[in-house]
């Protein structure tokens, strides 16, 4: 089984690494880049926001490039192989059980999502006016495992509960809300007068990733260290449970 499940990531990852990389980052990257650049460069030099506020945008930036890409590098190609190509009949031929053929797809999103991530680092450095802050890389090289997998979880959760007819139309309405109720553009607790506001970004995964990459980045202002875990923790686990079920109920019945 080991075996089995190693010779797929390698296939998936040469495949990837020789013909879909320098797609998968234009892809992932133009939107977080074109973020820092406008609200994170231009807006400070206009005098329309603090000079500083680069400083609080790239951690909800690169939140959002690390959950989103592992995200569509599941939910996309699943919906794919469950309609049109049908690949996967051919990958549970393999020696393992149907979950582990799940699994295989979630490791690989999770990878890609951390590439996106740490490649926008050194755009970041680039665009940003102040460059970047001291960064605690033990708590950041803990966070970006973890949001990945968080974003290929909810990729399966999608692709495995939508009808591959409907999925760019789902997609496209989910993705925009996770997005900007997610405490990407600004910390969460800055948003202390819009209370409503406030409280419903707490049902977004992605708030947590946002703050906990803020915890790792910034000085400034983020939710506590136990609330970050926890929100991880859960909304990983629901998204990891319900997607691999759905997953196996899809490709077995």
């Amino acid at each position: 089984m080991t075996r089995a499940f190693a010779a797929l990531c390698a296939r998936d990852l040469f495949v990837w690494w020789r013909t879909d990389l320098v797609a998968f980052l234009a892809q992932a990257l133009v939107s977080p880049a074109l973020y820092l650049l406008v609200l994170g460069r231009v807006l400070p030099e206009v005098g329309e926001v603090r000079e500083d506020f680069g400083a609080s945008l790239l951690p909800g930036v690169l939140a959002l490039a690390l959950v989103v890409p592992a995200l569509q590098s599941t939910v996309l190609p699943l919906a794919q192989e469950l309609s049109a190509t049908r690949e996967l009949e051919d990958r549970l031929l393999a020696p393992l059980p149907a979950w582990a053929v799940g699994a295989e797809k979630l490791l690989l999103a999770t990878g890609r999502g951390m590439v996106a991530a740490l490649a926008i680092l050194p755009i970041a450095a680039l665009l940003l006016p102040t460059g970047l802050d001291p960064i605690a890389w033990p708590v950041l090289l803990l966070v970006l495992p973890v949001g990945g997998l968080l974003g290929a979880s909810a990729g399966m959760v999608l692709g495995t509960l939508v009808r591959p007819d409907r999925i760019a139309m789902v997609f496209a309405v989910v993705l925009t809300p996770l997005m900007f109720t997610g405490a990407t553009f600004v910390p969460w607790g800055t948003l202390w007068s819009l209370p409503g506001l406030q409280l419903a970004t707490l049902a977004n995964p992605l708030t947590y990733a946002s703050e906990a990459a803020r915890a790792a980045m910034t000085d400034g202002p983020h939710l506590g260290a136990g609330w970050i875990a926890t929100g991880l923790a859960v909304s990983t686990a629901v998204s990891l449970v319900v997607g691999l079920r759905g997953f196996v109920r899809r490709v077995v019945l």
